[in-house]
């Protein structure tokens, strides 16, 4: 599992994000910045239970995941959006969640032909 891209990847961005949402609003910090984390978290979480399936199980953890980084995607425009992101930082997380979503879709694709 480590050896996959999409888990080095998303290890790689829940290790960057954590600490730059310390920098978000601290008002937020209970609403949108946990929405954000958790939406991150879950991610992982699915792509690891996903790698634990076959079949038709596995796809419909994919598919759940795919649900979960559109939401990552999400937080991190209204972030942006916010201001909470620098321009460069919102450059990076989404560089890392579109690299995310093509291996992500490469993984979906081989497990529908399986």
């Amino acid at each position: 599992m480590e050896q996959m891209p999409l888990f080095t990847r998303t290890f790689d961005f829940i290790t960057w994000l954590m600490p730059v949402t310390n920098n978000f609003p601290r008002s937020q910090r209970f609403m949108v910045t946990r929405r954000l984390l958790d939406a991150a978290l879950d991610f992982q979480e699915l792509i690891i239970e996903a790698n634990n399936c076959r079949g038709k199980a596995r796809l419909a953890k994919i598919e759940q995941a795919d649900a979960a980084l559109d939401k990552v995607r999400l937080y991190l425009r209204l972030s942006a959006r916010w201001g909470w992101l620098r321009p460069g930082q919102y450059q990076h997380a989404a560089s890392l969640v579109a690299e995310m979503g093509r291996l992500l879709g490469g993984w979906k694709k081989t497990t529908q032909k399986g």
